[in-house]
């Protein structure tokens, strides 16, 4: 159902599957160099994070659920909900939204390669000093029994 398909005079939430209460996402400084990307990398070695870019803003993304949503899609503690909660109105919430980003990571693997395209490869040179390294080499790769 679309926000437009929802009976005039009706709760817009009574239609929800509150979709704002499965995730928080919070702004994040743009990546200034390598070592940002390393901290890029980092928040989505955990579980459940991604990173978007929307409007040229950075966001980790964090796909939780949070503990007073109710099996019916309302919250558990409506009259003592935070303030950033009372804030958010059905005026432009994501009821219909279909989250299409400017840029959207989900794997560490794809902040290196983006890392990459933009620095070069992300292990030193061999003339660079190893304390301005932000990581070891990465480990060949394990030996193949025939």
């Amino acid at each position: 159902m679309k926000r437009d398909q929802v009976p005039e005079g009706e709760n817009l939430c009574d239609h929800c599957t509150a979709k704002c209460c499965h995730y928080f996402a919070l702004p994040i400084d743009p990546p200034a160099g390598r070592k940002d990307f390393d901290y890029i990398r980092w928040y989505l070695l955990h579980d459940r994070a991604t990173i978007f870019v929307e409007d040229h803003s950075w966001y980790l993304l964090v796909h939780t659920t949070c503990k007073h949503l109710q099996d019916d899609h309302r919250c558990g503690i409506y009259e003592t909900r935070p303030q950033i909660c009372r804030d958010y109105t059905t005026d432009e919430c994501e009821f219909d939204d279909d989250w299409c980003y400017e840029q959207y990571f989900e794997t560490p693997e794809q902040v290196d390669e983006y890392a990459d395209a933009l620095y070069g490869p992300q292990f030193p040179a061999s003339d660079q000093d190893p304390k301005d390294s932000l990581r070891s080499r990465r480990p060949s790769g394990l030996p193949v029994v025939n």
